[in-house]
């Protein structure tokens, strides 16, 4: 028998859904399939549902649903339906929705198509060190699938734990077609007979998944690779209750460099560990979209509203995706270097202010931040550049700089720099870059030995932003004296 589960969803608006389990927090892979599902919603005009799915009780975590929700709006990311914001076809967290569930299994449970299942967990247990033992594939060994009506009426009467399984067909196999992987076959007997309803009364992802995309009007579900061998058992499910199955479409896995699957003992994997460390919202998403999907030509930096422009699931690809902390890095500071001076100084805050520059003196804190961030990956890289601008002499530690600035070309370099700034009327920057080309000029000194050793007397250190901007935000007069200090 073989059996081919064909989507009639192409006339449906489309809807779809990210569906977290609240175990602690947003793992990038999640945050990469919430971005995916919002973008394909928002490229056809269509629904994004958030729906959280708490029936693993000994997993849930407190105040994860709160987390993954603050991360997700942090990331720019906000549905249409979900349990902060309603919707028609709620709750959206599917422990309250158990009654839904039971009754699905009461009606797998009169039409043959699920049956009960008495055995203990040692039982269970023992079964599986015996396949261990002969080397087979471990699976449940449908022991109760035979029982008799009698021998069933008998356990319920005796108030006998049980869970309830679905009853996989023994032979044949199942065909569909997925979205990013193609045409997919699938064994029945490679499918175990999956717990559907759980002895406490919760019923598992996969029941669940599948009850609440249908009554929920899901019509494309796109999740993670790793749920592709459960795929059949879901479209199984649909079969047995006579739905028409969504469109489905499973992403490629996210891979440490050395290709392992990605996971915290590598790294960082949670969105909120990134945000702490200085990671734009921006960065992150505009990164994260690039794993897996591209657009067809060379372009890197995206938008999230250019985003949903562009996306489509068939540029989405099969391979792993390299999750690469460097290039993260480097989106982080091309973004940095994108956003507006006024929002910049938001973010360097605590930085200008240590480094005593008025919050009223937006003019020079604005100033200062367009002066300093294309030097900046993160926001906290603010505070070393900020040093040199603190009033005062600087400091020169290093005994090879204090001999560059002994040397005679830094001496006429510094003679001539003082002599021309105090003639100086006009202290911006532009004019300050002419003021040390005429210092060029004048000595003959030119290139490192030139604008190594002003740097130093300016600043204190060998490497930084312009030269001409430095000096315009240290002001005339320091400017002045910081060289004045360093003449022999």
């Amino acid at each position: 028998m073989c059996i081919t589960i064909e989507s009639d969803m192409t006339q449906q608006p489309v809807k779809v859904r990210f569906a977290p389990s609240p175990t602690g927090y947003l793992h990038v892979g999640g945050l990469r399939t919430a971005l995916y599902n919002y973008l394909f919603a928002r490229k056809h005009g269509g629904i994004v549902v958030l729906r959280i799915e708490d029936t693993d009780r000994s997993r849930y975590v407190e105040g994860a649903v709160e987390n993954l929700i603050t991360s997700l709006e942090w990331a720019g990311l906000h549905f249409d339906e979900g349990p902060k914001q309603g919707g028609p076809v709620g709750p959206y967290t599917q422990s309250e929705r158990t009654a839904l569930y039971r009754d699905h299994v009461t009606q797998l449970l009169d039409e043959g198509k699920a049956y009960r299942c008495f055995c203990t967990p040692e039982e269970l247990e023992d079964a599986r060190a015996r396949q261990q033992e002969e080397r087979r594939e471990q699976a449940y060994d449908r022991r109760c699938r035979a029982l008799s009506e009698d021998d069933i009426r008998s356990r319920l009467q005796t108030g006998t734990p049980y869970t309830v399984r679905m009853k996989v067909p023994l032979g044949g196999q199942l065909q569909f077609h997925d979205l990013i992987r193609g045409e997919v076959s699938v064994h029945y007997d490679v499918i175990d007979d999956q717990v559907l309803l759980k002895s406490d009364g919760f019923p598992t992802y996969h029941l669940a998944n599948v009850v609440d995309d249908h009554h929920m009007g899901i019509t494309h579900v796109i999740r993670g690779e790793e749920w592709l061998p459960s795929t059949a058992k879901h479209l199984l499910l649909y079969e047995f209750f006579g739905w028409n199955p969504p469109e489905m479409a499973h992403l490629p896995l996210l891979l440490n460099e050395d290709r392992s699957k990605l996971s915290k003992r590598q790294g960082d994997v949670a969105v909120e560990d990134y945000r702490e460390k200085g990671f734009l919202p921006e960065a992150l998403v505009n990164f994260v979209a690039l794993l897996g999907w591209n657009p067809g030509d060379d372009r890197e930096m995206f938008t999230l509203k250019e985003l949903e422009e562009e996306f489509s699931l068939e540029r989405v690809g099969k391979a792993g995706a390299v999750f690469d902390l460097e290039k993260l890095r480097w989106f982080n500071a091309q973004h940095l270097r994108n956003l507006p001076a006024s929002q910049l100084a938001d973010l360097c805050t605590r930085w200008l202010d240590e480094a005593g520059i008025a919050p009223e003196d937006t003019e020079k804190r604005e100033a200062v931040v367009a002066a300093l961030g294309s030097y900046l990956t993160f926001p906290a890289d603010i505070a070393a550049h900020l040093s040199a601008l603190a009033e005062g002499q600087v400091e020169i530690s290093s005994e090879e700089a204090r001999s560059l600035l002994a040397e005679e070309e830094s001496q006429q370099v510094f003679l001539s720099f003082l002599a021309l700034a105090e003639e100086q009327e006009d202290w911006t920057a532009t004019e300050i870059k002419a003021m040390i080309k005429r210092v060029q000029k004048e000595t003959g000194v030119k290139g490192k030995q030139l604008f190594m050793p002003l740097r130093l007397a300016l600043t204190g250190e060998e490497h930084g932003p312009d030269l001409g901007l430095l000096a315009n935000l240290i002001g005339k007069t320091g400017s002045i004296a910081r060289v004045q200090a360093q003449v022999r």
